[in-house]
């Protein structure tokens, strides 16, 4: 027999999405096979329809059900036999971010220290697969925000506060953050010399996409599985599928928040009444979502969660749940 969970409304709505518009055939095919199972279609009618064999509308299938979106795309087939272990892939990433300019520099390395005559298309591969590009350089302004773009929109942040109070906006704060059995070790009140222990252990990580309001509304999508920029769409789309009033969302420059996925949308959501405000880099205190996430860490998860996995989920779930009514930040 073939069984198939019950898919939620937003990764099914996300699924819709990338079978409408992936770029990739195996993708759309996938996304459609999930969406036709979900609505009940026998696997006779799923070979037929995908001209496929048992087995693979199976691994399909086993693939969505370990590692949800993510299984839709293809793993690195075979192919020919790596010519570096991983350690030296490694050790000519650093090559690379030593000179990154000059990939002769990194052939010439490479040469040296382990007599191995590659090209320079082959050392492009291999860094491109260590998540490097090669894009434009940016002003070092260590670590911190540009004064003058920092001091601008910090300005028109509070601006756009006072507009909400006054009733004219809707203001909310998006941000993502990841949660294990790692925990973030708070203080606490303790005897002197003694030590409260908080059970520590690797584990899977919950992600959490969140869209907050001063008002400690709330909206989450919650997953094991990565969140990418598909993802923020989606929720941005399902929580506000339509605004009564200008609605602005802050957000900051991570790669997710302004991928060409979500810069396609940016005019589509000005239509509705929705902006996206973007903020300077390395400015995390001016969106007050990560005052969200320090509460959770910090207070509200409690040390008895950390005692198994499932214990730790629920009590996530519920702070979220609950955000509002019985967890309440002052933003004021």
């Amino acid at each position: 027999m073939f069984f198939i969970k019950e898919i939620n409304p937003l990764s099914l709505k996300l699924l819709e999405r990338i079978y409408r518009q992936s770029r990739h055939h195996q993708v759309r095919q996938r996304a459609h096979f999930l969406i036709l199972a979900s609505q009940g279609v026998k696997v006779d009618e799923l070979m037929r329809i995908f001209s496929v064999s048992y087995k693979t509308i199976y691994n399909w299938q086993n693939r969505w059900e370990s590692e949800g979106m993510v299984g839709l795309y293809n793993k690195p087939g075979r192919g020919s036999k790596k010519i570096f272990e991983r350690s030296q892939e490694e050790e000519i990433r650093e090559w690379a971010r030593l000179e990154p300019r000059q990939i002769k520099r990194v052939l010439q390395k490479v040469k040296e220290e382990w007599d191995v005559v590659v090209s320079a298309e082959t050392i492009k591969r291999i860094l491109k697969r260590l998540s490097m590009s090669w894009h434009r350089m940016r002003r070092d302004v260590f670590g911190k925000p540009d004064p003058l773009e920092y001091k601008d929109k910090k300005e028109k942040l509070s601006e756009l506060k006072r507009l909400e109070d006054e009733g004219k906006i809707n203001l909310y704060y998006l941000d993502e953050a990841g949660f294990c059995l790692i925990p973030t070790v708070p203080y606490g009140w303790q005897n002197i010399g003694e030590y409260l222990k908080i059970k520590s252990r690797r584990s899977p990580r919950l992600n959490v996409l969140g869209i907050m309001s001063r008002k400690n509304h709330l909206e989450t999508y919650v997953s094991s599985q990565t969140i990418n920029s598909d993802v923020v769409v989606a929720c941005i789309d399902t929580f506000f599928p339509t605004v009564n009033k200008p609605t602005y969302i802050v957000a900051d420059r991570a790669s997710i928040h302004t991928s060409d996925i979500v810069l396609d949308k940016i005019e589509e959501w000005k239509e509705r009444g929705i902006t996206i405000f973007e903020l300077p880099s390395y400015s995390p205190d001016l969106n007050l979502i990560e005052i969200l996430w320090r509460f959770i860490k910090y207070q509200w998860i409690e040390i008895d969660a950390y005692s198994s996995w499932q214990t730790f989920v629920t009590s996530l779930e519920k702070i979220l749940r609950e955000f509002g009514q019985n967890y309440v930040i002052n933003f004021d």
